[in-house]
């Protein structure tokens, strides 16, 4: 029997097998062989056949266009970059990953047009295996729905999941460290609802023999699984509706109710049309929130302000020794103090360490050794 056969028969055995306490453990190593024979499948036949999309990351952040064939990706890409995409009204119009450069609130963000999803891509149909690991390399995953087909949502979501990569989730607290004997040791806070039979069965499903794991959170089978395999990507997501203004003002409420039986808030849903340029300053401005951008206005010695071209990080990465690190040259070696003006100081001109955390539109002077 080939992988293949063998994964089909341990999805059906899972879907038929009833999950409670008493079949959790039984489950819990079904799902452990499935992700290994998954992994090796795909070890063994390549990332969508061998035919990999590589493009460099630029700029200060990457978006990753996602939607079926069809739905407008290039004429938005059109629309917002100094891209060149492919557009026709026919399906697959867009065979390589096209990356186009958006110019915002100073910042260069760069959009990738990545070729039309197909049902089954995760599994390496239409080069879909390619294609999402190209989304792996995202800082932030749009999915593009057609008004028309809000519905298409879920199967975008399931191919994104299937290729290990986690929307608008965080990784699982699961630290594991082998040592040489004395079996698996598991240990879990109040809130574990996995029992820890369960555990220890998966981990051993994953090769591990004496180790000792600390589960924190109420995490799902799946959940652990990934936390056991660290190959999954995390990352945040937003979702655009296009075509917008070919549907009625009567038609938007089954619109809205389409969006929140696949789980999205309508208001969180930024609506515009690619074709007629509708919509696209909330669309970038969504982005920039995103993607968790900020302004930083250097003061360089003997000529001001500079408010043209701002210095821009991402929250969480938005010390001032991070802006040395990416200001580059010999500033971070030569770094003596620096001074804060704007919303992260307590007053103007405020001296600050390496430790201090900017914010948006935060004046920054760095004063260096000569």
């Amino acid at each position: 029997m080939g992988l293949e056969e063998e994964i089909e028969e341990l999805r059906e055995e899972i879907s038929n097998t009833p999950y409670n306490k008493s079949t959790e453990q039984h489950i819990g190593r079904l799902k452990a062989k499935l992700a290994e024979k998954k992994e090796k499948l795909e070890n063994q036949s390549g990332s969508g056949g061998g035919h990999g999309y590589a493009v460099e990351k630029t700029g200060d952040a990457t978006v990753a266009l996602v939607g079926f064939p069809s739905v407008g990706k290039s004429t938005l890409i059109n629309a917002l970059t100094n891209a060149d995409s492919e557009v026709g009204e026919y399906e697959f119009t867009t065979l390589d990953v096209n990356p186009g450069m958006l110019k915002h609130n100073g910042a260069n963000i760069q959009i990738l047009d990545v070729p039309g999803l197909i049902e089954g891509a995760a599994g390496g149909r239409g080069d879909g295996q390619a294609v999402l690991s190209v989304v792996r390399t995202a800082d932030l995953v749009v999915f593009l729905l057609s008004v028309f087909e809000i519905e298409r949502y879920e199967r975008l979501q399931e191919e994104l999941y299937a290729n290990k990569i986690r929307v608008d989730s965080s990784p699982p607290n699961v630290t594991i460290s082998k040592r040489g004997k004395g079996g698996i040791q598991v240990t879990t806070s109040d809130e574990v609802s996995l029992g820890e039979d369960t555990i220890a069965s998966v981990l051993r499903e994953h090769g591990y023999v004496n180790a000792d794991v600390t589960v924190r959170g109420n995490h799902s089978i799946d959940e652990l699984i990934d936390g056991i395999m660290d190959n999954r990507v995390y990352l945040p997501s937003m979702v655009a509706v296009n075509k917008a203004d070919l549907i009625d003002r009567d038609y938007l409420p089954t619109v809205e109710e389409n969006l929140r039986e696949v789980g999205v808030d309508p208001d969180e849903a930024v609506f515009i049309s690619a074709e007629a340029e509708k919509g696209l300053g909330a669309f970038k401005q969504r982005l920039w929130t995103e993607l968790g951008l900020i302004r930083v206005y250097m003061d360089k010695p003997g000529r001001g302000v500079d408010y043209e071209e701002p210095l821009v990080l991402i929250e969480g990465q938005n010390t001032v020794d991070n802006a040395l690190r990416k200001l580059g040259g010999s500033l971070e070696d030569r770094f003596r103090f620096a001074r804060v003006t704007g919303p992260s100081a307590k007053h103007d001109e405020q001296q600050v360490g390496r430790d201090h955390e900017l914010r948006d539109e935060d004046v920054l002077r760095v004063v260096a050794r000569k």
